[in-house]
């Protein structure tokens, strides 16, 4: 049975990044089509589809009893996107920060981790939680339209947003790949939870781990795909932007869902060990790009300091995960 278990994953993580596009293009099209701005998009549409797979696992892992899976999904997402994603990226591209937006969204990354911390430091991931965790994305993305309704004539983002959102696409087709996009992201969920929670029963793991490793990994591969397209196309704000925003929203909704769907005990080991990770990373990626006396830049020594960190994440797991 071991084969159908990994088959599920395989086929899970290919309806996720291609389901994932799909609704990224259908959304944003539609979008573009009811005359939101560039900008705009990139920030709420573009920012919540890329994160649209680990939405849907949260929902499909809670739903089906496995909350681990889905609060490692958030976490383990958070630190793929910044140490794989980001690291990977740097590697092919080095990338410069000329976005003032993105400098605004930084502290509001740090908040939001900080407020996740707080709600999560009692041990358990409550219903409450979850409400005050999705109230947190409402705001964000409040500001977050503020910010681009505020921005978008002078932030470099506009323009390369404006490059890759569609222009002519007729409404009917852009709801049409919304729709197939959404059925695809459903569908990979629920065999990437059903693969996932199959594999850590096998080889004797919490869903905890199975939902840091190889469910975070598959779930931050639209991210990867984005930001590494956007960096070889010299997009480098967007290449950032994304992870920002995708790490915001697993936070809020990933995190979120979770507690209101399925109230739990978190493992300890995710605040001892994989939240001090994540924020350690953060920190990092905020030193490297800011830019405090001009345009910040993440180069390739970085990118490497990055996927090391990554990796060390990965070999802290193997080494307290197994008996």
């Amino acid at each position: 049975m071991l084969w159908l278990f990994l088959l599920a994953v395989v086929a899970g993580f290919a309806l996720l990044l291609w389901g994932a596009d799909r609704f990224v293009l259908g959304a944003s099209a539609t979008a573009r089509n009811l005359g939101v701005s560039p900008l705009l998009i990139g920030l709420t549409v573009v920012a919540f589809g890329t994160s649209a797979p680990e939405i849907l696992v949260s929902i499909a892992a809670a739903w089906e009893g496995q909350p681990g899976l889905a609060v490692g999904n958030a976490i383990g997402s958070n630190i793929a996107n910044v140490g794989l994603v980001l690291g990977a990226t740097a590697l092919i591209t080095p990338l410069t920060v000329h976005s003032e937006t993105l400098k605004r969204e930084f502290p509001i990354l740090f908040v939001t981790m900080l407020v996740a911390l707080a709600l999560l430091a009692d041990g358990v991931l409550g219903v409450l939680d979850g409400v005050l965790l999705l109230a947190g994305l409402g705001l964000m993305l409040y500001w977050m339209t503020g910010l681009g309704a505020r921005q978008r004539e002078a932030d470099p983002m506009e323009s390369e947003y404006a490059d890759e959102i569609p222009l002519a696409m007729p409404m009917p087709r852009a709801i049409m790949w919304l729709g197939v996009g959404l059925a695809a992201l459903l569908v990979g969920s629920r065999a990437l939870v059903w693969g996932g929670a199959n594999l850590a029963a096998w080889f004797g793991v919490s869903d905890l781990v199975i939902g840091l490793t190889v469910v975070a990994l598959g779930t931050s591969l639209p991210e990867l795909a984005a930001s590494a397209v956007s960096a070889y196309k010299g997009e480098h704000d967007i290449a950032i932007g994304n992870i920002l925003g995708s790490n915001m929203f697993n936070l809020l909704a990933v995190l979120g869902l979770p507690g209101l769907l399925h109230p739990h005990i978190i493992d300890p080991a995710v605040l001892s060990r994989d939240y001090p990770v994540m924020i350690g990373l953060a920190v990092a990626l905020f030193a490297m790009s800011y830019g405090f006396r001009g345009p910040g830049r993440i180069n390739r020594l970085e990118g490497v300091v990055l996927l090391a960190a990554y990796l060390g994440h990965l070999g802290l797991l193997y080494a307290t995960a197994t008996p």
